[in-house]
């Protein structure tokens, strides 16, 4: 099940947070400069200003900068990137 639900149609899943800079695996394209928004499961608005966007396979990568994202939107992108417990999530080991 896709993460967000773009406002223009079509889905999106979050494959990196970095502080402000994200990436999403969409079944949109979006140019560059253009704002992408889309809603999560729990209907917080997301906003994005579209930095690259490059085709992959079946979709795109979407690569931008949240925009106006309030701590607790951070907090709710953080918990969709959890490792799955199998750590294929490319969580980093602390002690390394």
């Amino acid at each position: 099940m896709p993460h967000m639900k773009l406002a223009k149609g079509g889905s999106a899943d979050l494959v990196v947070l970095d502080g402000d800079r994200v990436s999403l695996r969409s079944t949109e394209a979006f140019a560059p400069g253009a704002p992408l928004a889309g809603n999560l499961e729990t209907s917080s608005l997301v906003r994005v200003k579209v930095h690259r966007c490059r085709r992959q396979d079946d979709g795109f990568l979407v690569e931008g900068r949240l925009v106006d994202a309030t701590r607790r939107l951070r907090e709710e992108l953080s918990a969709l990137l959890v490792p799955s417990g199998d750590g294929s999530a490319g969580a980093k080991d602390p002690a390394s």
